[in-house]
């Protein structure tokens, strides 16, 4: 088997186990999807931690800052996915900007932070929860794969080349249509909110900005992933890039329409 062959199975892999464990938290929510958004969270502020180039004293005192206001949202257990919550994201990223006299370390906080309140605060919903959340992440899943194979097919104008060489206007394009469609078939098997399905091609795009801005990142930290925790896939953050933009603006969108 060649090296190729053997890292694409290796990608292949351990992709269906991220999948599935994210498929399998989503049904179960309550705790067991706090659980697994938690432990996430704290991964990818280590991650950030790394591209903001802080100290691993720096990196510690982050995520256990970040440690607070997770635990506050664990549902039934603390304050869950509330406002308070928000505030206690608010006062850990000042805490570590006061601390550590880094400002992007801190903005670490509600960059990992807000995405993981907002995707509990959807499961919690008492009607639909289940659907919002998994069209909250599904879309920019919908979107990676749309842009992916609409940009080897088409080609063409480069979308930022400075920042993603091989991202071009074809795949943005293919994303956002991948992703509205996806939202489309919800609305019509599962009854999603039709103002939900209006509003995701604005969600497609921030999906790959978030993309984009990641890769932003990591050009200026001067490397290829975030980390080497997930073979074939780099780190948590590597993952989730799309779903960190997305997921704020569709909670917000849920509580104004639905």
């Amino acid at each position: 088997m060649s090296r190729t062959s053997s890292e694409l199975g290796t990608r292949a892999a351990v992709g269906v186990v991220l999948i599935g464990l994210a498929v399998l938290a989503l049904w179960a929510g309550g705790l067991g999807f706090w659980l697994i958004l938690a432990v996430a969270g704290i991964l990818m502020m280590g991650e950030w931690a790394g591209l903001t180039g802080a100290t691993p004293r720096q990196r510690r005192i982050a995520q256990y800052a970040l440690s607070a206001p997770l635990a506050v949202m664990a549902p039934n257990l603390a304050a869950g996915p509330s406002f308070v919550a928000l505030g206690l994201l608010t006062g850990a990223a000042f805490f570590v900007a006061a601390v550590t006299r880094r400002p992007r370390l801190a903005g670490g906080i509600l960059y990992v932070g807000l995405p993981i309140l907002a995707l509990l605060m959807l499961r919690e919903r008492a009607e639909q929860g289940l659907l919002l959340t998994f069209w909250a992440m599904a879309l920019v899943w919908a979107c990676d794969t749309g842009a992916y194979f609409a940009g080897r097919a088409i080609g063409g104008p480069k979308l930022a080349p400075r920042i993603s060489p091989n991202k071009t206007w074809a795949g943005f394009i293919g994303g956002v249509i991948a992703g509205t469609v996806f939202a489309f078939v919800l609305v019509r098997l599962f009854d999603l909110p039709a103002a939900l399905a209006l509003a995701t091609p604005v969600l497609g795009a921030f999906s790959q900005a978030g993309d984009l801005y990641e890769s932003y990142l990591k050009r200026q930290a001067g490397v290829k992933d975030s980390s080497n925790l997930l073979p074939g896939h780099g780190g948590v953050l590597d993952r989730l890039d799309g779903l960190v933009f997305a997921a704020p603006i569709a909670a917000l969108l849920v509580l104004l329409v639905a």
